[in-house]
């Protein structure tokens, strides 16, 4: 399978596991009540099981949205959707040692993704391995060169660093792609004020 298709794989997983509509917290408990009783009637369905831990997750039930998520990667090791939403629902957690290891195996199945690479980015840092982190965040800009957010977030990682020369640097070429970002700019310019009174 190529990364092509890998990719258009996990669009289309990514899509099953998150509900589009917005529902009240009601509306989201009669839902989960459904695919609890359609989860007893078809046990091996990954469509289900992803369905009812997107439902947990929005519930912010975090700890079944895990235990579901790890009952369909034990159906499917390889199920990009479960690695990524088990990893973002253990950051949640500050689970980060659990949420790094999934992160990584997403990243050896599909290495050109990026929001699984911002994670893992995230993660390393909420852990204090700020080489790995930077290691992470230099990548995401090779990778993907002409996107903004990328650039932004290793600018916000060296100004945590206070290195403000390279997180400035990096502010400019965000906004240079991101013209009308005004967050981006705003905090561009706060930087450059920081960097006034320091000196």
């Amino acid at each position: 399978m190529t990364l092509k298709h890998i990719s258009l794989l996990l669009g289309i997983l990514l899509t099953v596991a998150m509900p589009v509509k917005a529902q009240t917290t009601r509306q989201w408990r009669d839902s989960l009540a459904v695919l609890n009783r359609l989860i007893e009637q078809q046990p091996s369905s990954t469509d289900l099981r992803l369905k009812k831990a997107a439902v947990n997750i929005e519930l912010e039930q975090w700890e079944y949205a895990i235990e579901e998520y790890g009952n369909v990667l034990r159906l499917d090791s390889k199920n990009l959707a479960a690695l990524y939403y088990r990893a973002y629902a253990n950051t949640h957690l500050r689970q980060y040692n659990l949420a790094r290891s999934d992160y990584e195996e997403f990243l050896r199945i599909s290495p050109l993704h990026m929001e699984a690479r911002m994670g893992l980015a995230y993660v390393n840092e909420q852990m204090g391995r700020r080489t790995d982190a930077m290691d992470q965040f230099n990548l995401l800009v090779e990778m993907f060169p002409d996107s903004a957010a990328c650039y932004a977030a290793r600018a916000a990682f060296e100004t945590k660093q206070e290195q403000y020369e390279l997180a400035l640097y990096d502010w400019d070429e965000a906004v240079r792609r991101q013209p009308s970002n005004i967050e981006y700019i705003a905090t561009r310019e706060e930087l450059k004020r920081k960097m006034k009174k320091e000196k």
